[in-house]
């Protein structure tokens, strides 16, 4: 088990990064939001219809879009507080050292299965408690096996196998019955998977890559993260059908699309305040729109090259992707869609073996931020967006941490 450091320490080597003024800076007038008024913003809203259900075109940007991206794309805004309670139960709200966040996976798997076999050509909503209740109620308020109104993990293996059948607890332990977050009674359903499904649900808006000037942009890269080794990472993912596997308690990445990384889109589920045990989640999407191998050392070379050339020019004493001496052998571009919680830009990830150690880190590139996009982020983000991608070591919180040990 590696050692988890303090959340509040820099990594060994790294400077702790404080919110620049180009992150930070929002308009002090009547349109910035307050602490208060965030909370004002409701937690889910459903895309506006017209009377034949068609959709209607909205702003392109602004607070409403904003708020129309929390939550998740499979659950209503009428579904969210039971679904935020049973998640809680399961997870958020159990204390000390009787929870792992593979509880929480499992948590996020019972609510996409059912979804997927009972409502995939809707959204869920407060109608599916029911169901819910008559597999959980019981275990909720029971407390001779775990504390009031929280579920341990046999009880949630126990809930699930009433709610969607005997097959569940062992269909999920098993890698080749399970992927997209999802458990399969057997191999060949899973083969069968219908991406278009979620998909259809998502209403997905254009790539956003940044567009402002270079220097006034956001250049940042996070801890890079020991691996077991290179190949394991390029096994793991290359296969995104195993993404939500490396889940943390602050964050999901679920694919959209069929095939593999190339091109591949993805649903970004992440969750601040789960300290206090009241999270709040919201969601964006990014497109892989560049991927580098070995396979094209040029194409590498030049992307490595480009990265480290920003990072020196326009990051704010920020570290070089790669340190000198390291040997580059991924990287990708991950770039947001219309209504990402960080707005416009680009996230990379990257893959280098440096003193026969494999070394897997984030760096990113985004525009200012829009008001109502940085006001949220100073306010509930900024923490839990750094977190999840290793800085300050919490291996629960980190999705780099929770790919390491889950390739193990």
């Amino acid at each position: 088990m590696r050692r988890t450091a303090d959340a509040d320490a820099p990594a060994a080597g790294q400077s702790g990064h404080t919110m620049s003024d180009k992150e930070s800076a929002v308009p002090d007038d009547e349109t910035t939001l307050r602490p208060s008024d965030l909370a004002e913003l409701p937690m889910h809203l459903e895309e506006e219809t017209d009377d034949a259900g068609r959709a209607v075109k909205e702003r392109a940007s602004g607070p409403v879009h904003f708020a129309r991206m929390s939550g998740s794309s499979i659950a209503g805004r009428d579904a969210a507080p039971w679904v935020t309670d049973f998640l809680n139960a399961a997870y958020y709200r159990r204390e000390g050292h009787g929870r792992d966040v593979d509880d929480l996976r499992l948590a996020f798997s019972i609510l996409t299965t059912y979804w997927y076999r009972e409502a995939s050509d809707r959204r869920l909503h407060l109608n599916d408690l029911a169901a819910f209740h008559r597999a959980f109620g019981q275990d909720r308020f029971a407390t001779e096996r775990s504390a009031r109104g929280v579920l341990d993990r046999e009880q949630l293996l126990e809930g699930a196998a009433r709610l969607l059948g005997p097959w569940f607890p062992e269909a999920y332990a098993d890698d080749e019955r399970r992927g997209w977050g999802i458990a399969f009674p057997t191999a060949e359903e899973k083969a069968g998977y219908d991406h278009g499904k979620r998909m259809r649900l998502t209403r997905l808006g254009g790539l956003t890559p940044e567009s402002a000037a270079a220097e006034e942009q956001i250049w940042h890269t996070y801890p890079p993260v020991e691996m077991p080794s290179a190949e394991a990472v390029i096994a793991a993912l290359t296969k995104p059908e195993t993404w939500p596997d490396y889940a943390s308690e602050l964050g999901r990445f679920t694919p959209l699309r069929p095939g593999g990384l190339a091109d591949q889109t993805f649903e970004i589920e992440v969750a601040a305040g789960t300290g206090a045990g009241r999270p709040i989640f919201t969601r964006g999407y990014v497109t892989v729109t560049k991927l580098v191998t070995p396979e094209d050392p040029e194409g590498l070379g030049a992307w490595f090259d480009e990265l480290e050339r920003g990072l020196a020019r326009y990051g704010e004493g920020e570290p070089r992707a790669v340190p000198h001496g390291g040997t580059p052998l991924v990287g990708f571009d991950l770039t947001t869609h219309r209504g990402h919680f960080m707005g416009a830009g680009h996230n990379r990830l990257l893959l280098y073996t440096d003193q026969g150690k494999a070394w897997v880190r984030a760096a990113g590139t985004w525009d200012p931020m829009p008001w109502h996009v940085g006001r949220a982020y100073a306010v509930a983000g900024r923490e839990a967006q750094h977190a999840f991608w290793g800085q300050g070591g919490v291996e629960r919180l980190s999705l780099l941490h929770q790919l390491a040990e889950r390739i193990a």
